[in-house]
């Protein structure tokens, strides 16, 4: 199980929308999701139309006259979706815990207990680094920081990175944190600058996705509903799908985090083993050259079926003279993919072969047979 933050004291970044669709998003992936409202101003419970008389307080709180077990509190919003609710009364616990001894650690004890089978638990935070915040640090395997591409968005994410460091030396407890771009508004050429500086700052602590700004987004709140029930063909919804997937990918990154380190002996004979399987496998594959005209474009990246759909390192193409260019060695067979222009999902305008996709887009088609070179 993934116990995942999402947390920024900075108000408007995005950390609520985050929490709510990302989640929705998990659980459109066949994952069993448990978002926890940490927040005492309840955006999303509210944002979810979710009405409690108990809530998370009664999980927390050793002096309620309604004390409940975390499992009693939660609601079902959907297949696989679920959620841990919040009200305003939750404020009055970070003085009920100012004099209790472990009182940064109360969600994690509560969480070590819990009795469950999801696959991801998302806390969504308080916009403060208050006790609330850091018993949220604490509980998670992982953080997400929703970041604007702004000024004041940045300076945020080196007070939380303090916390985090703070939480680390104090509690011994170390957590991994990436930076989520959201509210990104492609328009303005502000953005793209802030952009470049984020990942300059952060450059190996970056989701690749990024979050658009889109209207449908606040609709959504408003109407009680997460983007992906709201209107699963829009911006936001193939955003938050697409990071949900970016996250999926990584699940079994921790497994080997925590694996003992082999010995030189073993690593000799893997990366012997490693040799034969790829001189076995790649004569194969087929070599294919994909490649697209776009001469003012900052950078471009290939997602498709062969890749999981994933925008990393491996997946951005190269420019030569304004043409962008990727070589992939692929098993014979039909795929689909898109590029990724600065942020903006596109099919191949050079390529007739598309296919509808869930979102109401076009796909492009990649047929690859034996002999096959280029598209």
């Amino acid at each position: 199980m993934r116990i995942i933050t999402v947390s920024n004291q900075k108000g408007g970044c995005g950390k609520t929308t985050t929490s709510i669709n990302l989640a929705a998003a998990l659980a459109t992936n066949n994952r069993k999701v448990l978002l926890i409202d940490l927040d005492p101003q309840a955006h999303a419970t509210n944002g979810l139309d979710i009405k409690a008389n108990l809530s998370i307080y009664n999980v927390l709180s050793k002096i309620t006259n309604k004390k409940c077990k975390l499992e009693e509190i939660i609601q079902n919003l959907g297949e696989n979706f679920d959620i841990a609710p919040s009200n305003i009364v939750l404020s009055t616990l970070e003085q009920e815990l100012s004099g209790e001894i472990g009182r940064e650690s109360r969600l994690c004890d509560i969480l070590k207990n819990f009795k469950n089978n999801y696959d991801y638990i998302l806390i969504d935070c308080p916009p403060n680094l208050g006790i609330l915040t850091i018993n949220a640090i604490r509980a998670a395997n992982e953080i997400i920081i929703p970041v604007e591409a702004s000024r004041f968005s940045l300076e945020g994410v080196s007070q939380l990175t303090s916390i985090i460091n703070l939480v680390a030396e104090r509690l011994n407890h170390r957590v991994d944190f990436k930076i989520l771009v959201a509210n990104f508004d492609s328009r303005l050429q502000h953005s793209f600058i802030m952009l470049e500086k984020i990942k300059n700052d952060y450059k190996n602590k970056m989701f690749s996705n990024i979050i658009h700004v889109n209207v449908k987004l606040k609709e959504a709140q408003n109407a009680g509903l997460n983007i992906l029930a709201y209107d699963k063909y829009c911006r936001g919804a193939k955003d938050y799908f697409s990071l949900s997937r970016e996250i999926i990918t990584q699940e079994d990154a921790p497994l080997a985090v925590q694996a003992p380190a082999p010995v030189e002996a073993i690593e000799k004979t893997l990366k012997k083993r490693m040799k034969e399987i790829l001189k076995e496998e790649l004569p194969k594959l087929n070599e294919i050259v994909l490649s697209l005209s776009a001469p003012d474009a900052k950078e471009v990246y290939i997602a498709g079926e062969f890749n999981n759909w994933k925008l990393d390192e491996n997946s951005r193409m190269e420019q030569t003279n304004g043409c962008w260019t990727k070589r992939l060695n692929l098993n014979n067979g039909n795929y689909r993919y898109r590029f990724v222009i600065d942020g903006n999902w596109s099919e191949d305008p050079a390529n007739p072969l598309t296919q509808l996709n869930t979102y109401g887009t076009l796909d492009s088609l990649l047929e690859v047979n034996k002999g096959d070179g280029s598209i």
